[in-house]
């Protein structure tokens, strides 16, 4: 007798994988704790994190939006201002030194950085550039605006059971004297950029290991109760800065992020790790789930990832087929990140 004598088969390549068409694997995801259809659950990160809360909303779970529309405002203008697209209105997390960050502001009452980018007599907030596409109308409204999105996180946290985060990249832009980190290069999309001031940093594992256990640590230290669930994006890097071809660049961010998250995973309890990066990438996928551009995942990569999910949640097996999860389009996501393409 020995140990893997008394393995499932979904412990086993041949069984779980090289046996079933692709479209029947399945179990990639026990559930290391309950999440119950009441639970309020927050969402951020990057881009990809829009289709869990597009679906938990479908499924009519309770998707906490913590910084909601004004009742007047628009359909078209809400989603240009990024109202609904997170719990909360900061832009996308790629890092978790970003998280870190705005976590630090609102809840540990860290001075907030002075920074702000005008432009043809509008202010643009440095650290979440595209949330206000036509800017402020001045450097206070700019700060107000601030205020109530850090309002919103603190709000957001203190009521979650759940929360949701995306990891993205481990490539940034960081203000050499500051330390702030941007969430895109200066320059790029909003603001200049200054060779001076704005300095590119590669996260390691260290560094993305202690950002994350940091904001895991801010958010329980409000709401002890909390537990939080990790995903990788399977979306590749648009460009990278390293120097290294972009295939091998997004190789090297995504394996520090994943280890991250089977680290915190290790040595949190009250963390859980969900593989949609695994099953948009894996090998028994092909590939298939990806766009032409082999960079934006198709609507049926998403709703296979969604079906995981849920199959997960409810302890039983996903359907190879079900009623379709709605999901963002490639062109209704919010990913500054893609803006750099132009400069391709």
């Amino acid at each position: 007798m020995n140990p893997y004598q008394c393995l499932p088969p979904r412990a086993f390549w041949r069984t779980a994988i090289a046996e079933r068409p692709a479209e029947q694997v399945g179990e990639l995801w026990s559930p290391a704790f309950e999440i119950d259809a009441k639970d309020a659950i927050v969402t951020a990160g990057s881009c990809f994190a829009q289709h869990i809360g597009r679906a938990l909303v479908a499924r009519e779970m309770n998707w906490l939006d913590a910084e909601p529309a004004p009742a007047d405002l628009p359909e078209e203008q809400r989603k240009a201002r990024q109202y609904g697209v997170f719990s909360f209105r900061t832009g996308n997390l790629y890092t978790p030194a970003m998280l870190r960050q705005w976590l630090q502001w609102a809840l540990d009452d860290q001075p907030q950085p002075g920074e702000t980018w005008e432009h043809d007599g509008r202010f643009f907030d440095p650290f979440r550039p595209s949330v206000e596409p036509a800017g402020f109308a001045s450097e206070q409204a700019l700060l107000a605006s601030r205020q109530a999105t850090l309002e919103a996180i603190r709000l957001a946290v203190r009521r979650a059971k759940v929360f949701v985060f995306t990891l993205g990249l481990t490539e940034a832009w960081v203000h050499r004297d500051t330390g702030v980190v941007y969430p895109l290069c200066p320059g790029t999309v909003r603001g200049e950029f200054d060779p001076r001031a704005h300095q590119f940093r590669n996260f390691g594992f260290t560094d993305t290991c202690q950002a994350m256990t940091d904001a895991i640590a801010l958010m329980r230290a409000v709401n002890p109760s909390l537990r939080l669930l990790l995903t990788v994006s399977p979306v590749p890097l648009t460009a990278s800065a390293t120097g290294e071809h972009v295939l091998s660049a997004t190789t090297y961010s995504k394996s520090v992020l994943r280890a991250v998250a089977g680290q915190l995973c290790q040595d949190l309890p009250e963390v859980d790790y969900f593989p949609s990066y695994e099953i948009i990438t894996g090998t028994p996928f092909k590939g298939a789930f990806y766009q032409p551009n082999q960079r934006e995942v198709t609507p049926e990569g998403v709703a296979f990832v969604m079906r995981q999910f849920f199959a997960g949640l409810a302890a039983e097996a996903a359907p190879a087929a079900s009623v379709a999860t709605p999901s963002v389009t490639c062109e209704d996501l919010v990913c500054e990140d893609a803006r750099l393409d132009f400069y391709a």
